[in-house]
Formats: C-alpha cells, structure tokens, sequence
C-alpha cells in the first residue's frame, strides 16, 4: 500500500568487482609493472645461465623459478590492488606483525649464504629474506598510526611510529643490513613529513641518521668495507664494483648485442644486485633509459594521483610505498654505476629473487589500491566550495 501512494524506490546497482576494478585501476603503472618483468626475464636468460653452469644445473633453471616467483609475486599485486584502504590497513598491520617477528627470529635461526650477512630464513629448499616483506608492512603501519595521531583525541602515533622505527632499524642492523635499514628510515621519513612535520624536525633526524652512519662505519667491518671501496679512487677491476663499471662502459648506447656481453661471466651476483649492468652491456644505454622511464612512471604517476586522495591514511600510506619503491631502484641502479656503496639490494621485478619479487608484487598491490579512483563524498565537496 505504501508502495502505491508513495511509489518505489529503485535499488542501488552495485557494479561488478572486476569491471569496477578495471574502470578504476591505473592502467598505466599496472603496465609499467609488467614490461619489467618482461625485461627481467629476457636479462635473466643471459644473466643467470653462467651461474647455473658453475652450479651444475639445467641453463634455465634460475630463469624458470624468476617465473614462478614473478607470476605469483604479479598474482598478488592483482588481488591485493583490489582490496579497500580498509582492507590493506588490515593486510599490511598482519604483514609488519609477521615479518617483525621473523627479523627479530634472524640472529638466532638466520643464515647468511656466504654473504657476510645473516638474512635468510630456510624453509626446506627455499629461502625467505623477511626483510622484503617488513618494509611494506611498516610503511602502513606508520601511515596509520600518523593519520590517527590527527584525529581529535588520538593515539601519540607520531611517538609509537619511532618507537617501531628504531625497533625495526635496531633489528635491521644485528644482520647487518644497513641498506634495508636506510630504506625503512627513509619511508617513515618521508610519511612523517607529508603527515604535517616541519623541514627543521627532518633534518634534525637526517644528522641523527649521518651520525648513527658514522658510528656503523667503526662497529661493523662489513659496513666499512663496503664504504672504503666506494670512497676509494681507483676502482680495482677484480671486483664486482669494477666488472659492472666496465661493463657499462663496454656497453655505450647500443650494447654489443644481445648474448654478447661477458660480464655475466665473471659477475656472482649479475642476476641480482648487478642486473642492470647486463642489461647496459648487452642492451645499451637505451634499454636501461626505457627502465628507468618505467620506474618513474610507477613512482610519479601514484604521487599525482595520490594528491587527489582525501583519506589521510590512504594519503600517507601511498606516499610511502611508492618513494620505497622508487628509492630502492634508485639505490640499486646507483650502486651498479658506482653513484653509492653497495647494499646487497636487488631492482623491483627485474632481478632475480622469491622474496623480492613477491615482496615488490604486494608492495605495488598495496600502492595500485591506495591510488585507484574512487567517489568523493558530495556533501564534503559542497563544504569545501563553501569555504
């Protein structure tokens, strides 16, 4: 009755998660992702063949696991970039929360591979760097402690986020693992500021940071060594340091052809920390420019869109992954080229590795769900043309 004297009202069409998905994703970093993954696996069949040769394997053996790890690593950033801010807030707090306890596990079950650095879990034939999965976790866990400490009557988060800061740093650096630790200060950072903190509050931290730098270099041989080698003038060409600069320089603007390059020979870690040095030497300055032209892309691209977000959380927590995302190419890109010290970091989807590359999928998940479009409250925009 009520229905013929007032009429009906219509339901509410929800649209399908998928097409909404599509209509709302950024198409353009979801294709960055995938072009370089691609050029990881073409640098892969040269780079990781001779490693496979001195190990007595199949020649595509480390290839193929790239390609396993990379399409369950690909798998995860689809379905995560499909969850709500909600949703990853919660994903990301478990995350920390599991890879915190496993950095923390790592002096006393860790193993260092002949790295010099106790890194590594071993779970039957494979093994988990936690380290990778820690960083995205931590960056939501301080976005979300930021974005509440500016609610009225909120928690001290700015406070409780350095507390976890020097937790996390303090653990990073029993391993040592000066690199991710430079990474992880470099993110709260970065949300710390982007939350309100003045210039003045994160140069005060950056002397804190140079001096705790200054003190690693007289506690840590590792850490030493690694800094000696870059301050040092002359570059000895028996090293990894000196095959990846020769071999950038052999490479000039065209490479010397694909399967040519010889630095994958001599080079231990060519498939990993050094992988843009082959793409240099036998793709030339062209490909490493399209790689680097996708990594901005990704990075650039979030922080545009990021600006039009109005969820605090969202905000700060999309900030911080994709400048970790960004930063950490950086640093690997910058070590190949002798820029900075060697850090034992690998560049997001192109080079080899489980952790990384699922690790680097749920990091751009993460970021490719915080930055999708999505509908803005009318009656905000009404209050905000008001004032």
């Amino acid at each position: 009755m009520t229905e013929m004297v007032y009429g009906s009202s219509p339901a509410a069409v929800r649209e399908p998660v998928l097409p909404r998905w599509w209509r709302t994703i950024d198409k353009w970093s979801m294709t960055s992702v995938f072009v370089l993954f691609g050029i990881g696996l073409l640098l892969g069949l040269a780079a990781s063949v001779p490693l496979a040769s001195r190990n007595g394997l199949e020649p595509f053996f480390y290839v193929q696991k790239q390609a396993i790890f990379g399409g369950l690593g690909l798998a995860a950033m689809l379905a995560v970039s499909m969850l709500s801010p909600a949703h990853v807030r919660r994903l990301g707090i478990l995350g920390f929360i599991g890879a915190f306890v496993l950095v923390a596990l790592l002096p006393l079950i860790g193993q260092d591979h002949g790295k010099g650095a106790v890194r590594w879990l071993s779970l039957g034939g494979f093994s988990l760097q936690p380290s990778e999965f820690l960083k995205p976790g931590f960056v939501i866990v301080t976005a979300w402690l930021i974005a509440a400490a500016q609610d009225l009557n909120g928690p001290p988060g700015r406070l409780i986020s350095f507390g976890l800061l020097a937790a996390v740093v303090g653990f990073l650096a029993l391993q040592p693992d000066f690199g991710q630790s430079a990474l992880v200060v470099f993110a709260w950072g970065v949300i710390y500021f982007v939350g309100g903190a003045s210039i003045l509050l994160i140069a005060g931290i950056a002397g804190l940071v140079g001096a705790a730098g200054v003190l690693a270099y007289g506690a840590s041989d590792h850490f030493a060594r690694r800094i000696d080698g870059f301050l040092s003038p002359d570059v000895d060409p028996r090293t990894q340091l000196g095959y990846a600069t020769n071999a950038i320089q052999e490479g000039g603007f065209f490479g010397v052809g694909v399967g040519e390059g010889q630095v994958k020979w001599s080079l231990p870690d060519a498939h990993t920390d050094f992988i843009i040095a082959v793409a240099a030497e036998e793709y030339g300055l062209i490909l490493v420019l399209l790689i680097l032209g996708l990594f901005g892309v990704i990075v650039v691209r979030s922080l545009i869109r990021l600006r039009e977000e109005r969820d605090p959380f969202a905000r700060l927590a999309g900030a911080g992954l994709a400048c970790i995302f960004g930063v950490q190419a950086m640093i690997n890109m910058g070590v190949a080229v002798r820029l900075l010290p060697a850090k034992g970091m690998t560049l997001p989807f192109v080079s080899y590795g489980g952790s990384s590359l699922i690790a680097a999928g749920l990091t751009v998940g993460m970021l490719l769900a915080l930055t999708r479009t999505r509908p803005r409250d009318r009656m905000a925009d009404l209050f905000g043309k008001r004032r």
